[in-house]
C-alpha cells in the first residue's frame, strides 16, 4: 500500500490525494505534523530516494537557514532525529510504497503508482481512460483483440 506523507496546508498534497482517490488506489495518509515519524520509516524513505537527502529535505527550510544546519555533516542517526524533531524540513508530499518513492506532485511521474495492468491497457486502448474503455466499450481495440 502507498503511504503519503502530507501536511494540511500543502496544495500539492491535496492534488496527490485527489489523484489517488480518482484512480481508486488505496493509500494511507500520514500528516507529518500530527503523526510521529518512525525512525525505520524515515530510513526506508532515505533508502528509496535516488539522491538521498536532496530528494526529501528542503534545504531552503527556515529551520535549516536559521539554525545554519549542515545536513551533509550529520550522521544518519543525527539526521533521523533532526527530521523527527523538525518534520517541516521534509519536502511534501512524499509517496512511498514497497518499491518506489515520489516527491511532489507531477502528473506524469505519479502514474507509476497505477497498477501495471492498467498502464498496459492504457497503452493499447484508443481512449484516454483505460479503465472505462476496458470495461467493455464496443469501439475499443482491446475488446476486439480478446475475441
Amino acid at each position: 500500500m502507498v503511504t503519503i506523507y502530507t501536511s494540511p496546508s500543502c496544495s500539492s498534497c491535496r492534488k496527490v490525494k485527489k489523484w489517488f482517490d480518482e484512480q481508486h488506489i488505496p493509500y494511507k495518509e500520514k500528516n507529518i505534523f500530527t503523526s510521529v515519524l518512525d525512525v525505520n520509516e524515515l530510513k526506508r524513505i532515505l533508502e528509496l530516494s535516488e539522491n538521498g537527502t536532496d530528494d526529501i529535505i528542503s534545504k531552503r527550510s527556515n529551520i535549516i537557514k536559521e539554525q545554519k544546519v549542515d545536513i551533509d555533516s550529520m550522521t544518519v542517526n543525527e539526521l533521523l532525529e533532526f527530521i523527527k524533531k523538525n518534520p517541516s524540513i521534509l519536502k511534501r508530499p512524499i509517496m512511498v510504497d514497497d518499491r518506489r518513492i515520489k516527491v511532489g506532485y507531477n502528473s506524469e511521474e505519479i502514474r507509476t503508482f497505477l497498477p501495471a495492468a492498467r498502464r498496459m491497457a492504457e497503452l493499447f486502448c484508443s481512449h484516454r481512460e483505460a479503465r472505462e474503455c476496458c470495461d467493455g466499450c464496443s469501439d475499443c481495440d482491446c475488446n476486439k483483440k480478446s475475441s
